[in-house]
């Protein structure tokens, strides 16, 4: 005896070689012998043999139309023997029972599976919804393949080039152009950029590359909505000194500045003035939410997008030639060594006399260190903020930055890049340091005693996180330390501002500790302020790529930082060389270079030569990072 047995979905034939009430063990026509059981077995006959029934059985399913089918059994569930007797006019042979159920079980959208051989045809207009997005899919289908084709020949179909950005940057598999150009990448082995590239829709690398960061942080764009103006308050008194800042020469949102005034022989008073855009408008206003929604200004070489709309920026950034509002903290110091004798808080206009830049005075740094004098405008008032940071430094017992370590400046004009290595803890960026490290840790502390919630920036076994308490900054060596110095820059340091005004001015503060808004900001920050450093590091390393293009380099020395991974001299770029020897961390080597690809960010390097090993260890510290926090660099971004 043989039988037709449903197995994993399939209709399977077999010789019986054995039998039990639940099961039979059988043979099929390939000779493999199983064990089934006797609940899948839908028919049972005698001839002709297994492999016989089947073949015979698929011929006669495909003379068999589906819709007469149908037609023929609207209505009441059947047995699939019944209508195989119903078609045939007679008792039908187990083949042309056989191809019945196949048919049937090949059409579910015509018939529904009531049982064991037992079915039910579908609705007439379940039937004709589900016929027709059969065919949407079919030619869904046909047009996948139409474009993947078009796109393997390297041209874009308009369906794919008007979805460009999305396919490029957060493409949803779900979408048939999504399928169609994976279908193509897969047939030509390409990447889809580089497959956009090569269809003549990515002709150029940088904007690819930006434009990641823009569909990510601005999906409707990067102009800002509309909004009420900043209304600076006009009642503030004006301060008796006069201010300056210190910058890099591409900064427009200038929040920070400082003053020098000899009180008398033995004392001087120190300012510390950080523009007040928590005085020109309020949380909950437009502003606010621009604020809140951009979460900081995002740098990278050669652009910025910033957290608050140009005209905000202009009536509020401290500009030469003009009397903004500010927060000043004012420090009364011993001319001679520097100790602190008392310090106080104020909110006050005060005029800004100049805008120094980092390109125009760096000149001070070697000469701060030599003890000489080259008659720049301010000389006298940076070496007293030089000496004061000093003092500063020593009193906190931190350093502020690894004496070794290097920082750099892209310059990006016209397509073409410089790349300039700036030596932390030079005696001008120190200043600055130190002033901002000073001034966010008595403004934390201020903050604290009043009983005031802030957003702390906290320490401690080496992790660095954020915080509603005032707890310890240990790499700082200080009780507590809120970001308070950039509030034209950061929306942390706006929060915090809001608090503190609050505090001097003896008002109910806008924010208590478990506000929801308060700790949806900090949450916030936290992620987008490391995803805009991501792309910051993506955007420096692929500007270091365009710099060796530009230049030519066919040849570079490099150090070894651990295993084979390489951080190329005189450029923040740190590579993996797989024909490297294995070489002791600080170890020199040249490297032979192939032309950098854009597009992937990568350089392929091969090792050509062993030098010698750096005369410092701190060279090899590790991938660039310092061992303690550059609070210069989060001061002051860039």
């Amino acid at each position: 005896m043989n039988v037709l047995y449903e197995e994993e979905g399939e209709f399977k034939a077999g010789a019986v070689l054995s039998q039990s009430p639940a099961s039979y063990r059988i043979e099929s026509p390939h000779g493999r012998r199983s064990k089934i059981k006797a609940a899948n077995v839908v028919l049972s006959f005698e001839r002709p043999s297994a492999a016989e029934l089947l073949a015979e059985a698929r011929k006669f399913a495909d003379g068999l139309d589906t819709g007469f089918l149908w037609e023929c059994r609207k209505g009441a569930e059947f047995g699939f023997q019944d209508l195989a007797r119903d078609y045939v006019g007679r008792d039908p042979a187990p083949f042309e029972c056989a191809g019945v159920l196949l048919k049937l079980h090949s059409a579910p959208m015509y018939f529904y599976r009531r049982g064991r051989g037992r079915y039910q045809a579908a609705p007439e207009d379940t039937l004709k919804l589900a016929l027709a997005g059969a065919e949407k899919k079919k030619r869904l289908q046909e047009s996948i393949a139409q474009w993947a084709a078009q796109l393997s020949r390297l041209e874009c179909p308009p369906e794919i080039a008007a979805l460009h950005d999305e396919l490029l940057y957060a493409p949803d598999r779900a979408k048939p152009e999504t399928k169609a150009l994976e279908q193509a990448c897969a047939q030509l082995g390409l990447s889809a950029p580089r497959l956009f590239e090569r269809c003549g829709l990515l002709g150029d690398s940088h904007a690819y590359h930006l434009g990641r960061f823009v569909h990510e942080f601005y999906p409707k764009g990067t102009d800002f909505p509309a909004h009420e103006a900043p209304v600076p308050p006009a009642e503030l008194p004006l301060a008796a000194c006069a201010a300056f800042s210190l910058d890099d020469i591409g900064t427009t949102e200038i929040d920070d500045a400082f003053s020098v005034t000899r009180v008398s022989e033995d004392e001087l008073r120190i300012g510390i003035h950080i523009a007040a855009p928590g005085l020109a408008f309020a949380p909950g206003s437009s502003l606010d939410a621009i604020a809140r929604e951009r979460l900081s200004t995002a740098y990278m070489p050669g652009r910025k997008f910033t957290m608050l709309p140009e005209d905000a920026i202009d009536c509020l950034s401290l500009d030469e030639g003009n009397e903004r509002p500010v927060v000043s903290l004012y420090l009364v110091v011993g001319a001679s060594d520097f100790a602190l004798r008392g310090r106080h808080t104020k909110l006050e206009r005060v005029r800004i006399s100049a805008n120094l830049r980092h390109a125009e005075h760096d000149a001070l740094n070697a000469a701060f260190e030599k003890g000489e004098r080259i008659g720049l405008p301010l000389e006298q008032e940076l070496l007293t903020l030089w000496q004061l940071a000093l003092a500063l430094e020593k009193r906190r017992g931190r350093p502020s930055v690894g004496a070794a370590q290097l920082d750099y400046v892209f310059q990006v004009e016209g397509g073409r890049v410089a790349i300039e290595a700036r030596k932390r803890g030079a005696p001008l960026e120190k200043t600055v340091s130190e002033l901002m490290i000073f001034a966010n840790s008595a403004w934390g502390e201020l903050l604290a005693e009043k009983d005031l919630a802030g957003i702390y920036r906290v320490q401690s076994s080496g992790k660095v996180r954020l915080s509603v308490h005032p707890e310890p900054h240990e790499g700082l060596g200080v009780a507590s330390y809120a970001w308070m110095s950039s509030p034209l820059r950061r929306y942390v340091d706006l929060v915090n501002q809001w608090q503190l005004i609050a505090g001097l001015r003896g008002q109910r503060p806008p924010f208590s500790r478990n506000s929801e808004a308060l700790l949806t900001a900090l949450r916030a920050f936290e992620v987008t302020s490391a995803r805009f450093d991501e792309h910051q590091r993506a955007m420096e390393q692929y500007w270091c790529l365009r710099w060796l293009e530009q230049e030519r380099i066919a040849e570079t020395e490099a150090t070894v930082l651990r295993d084979n991974l390489v951080r190329f001299e005189g450029l923040p770029l740190a590579v993996r060389v797989p024909s490297l020897p294995e070489l002791e961390p600080g170890t020199r080597v040249r490297l032979a270079l192939e032309a950098p690809d854009l597009i992937e960010r990568t350089v392929a390097c091969t090792w050509r030569a062993t030098l010698g090993r750096e005369a410092s260890d701190t060279a090899a510290a590790g991938d660039g990072q310092a061992a303690l926090e550059h609070e210069a660099r989060e001061q002051k971004p860039r």
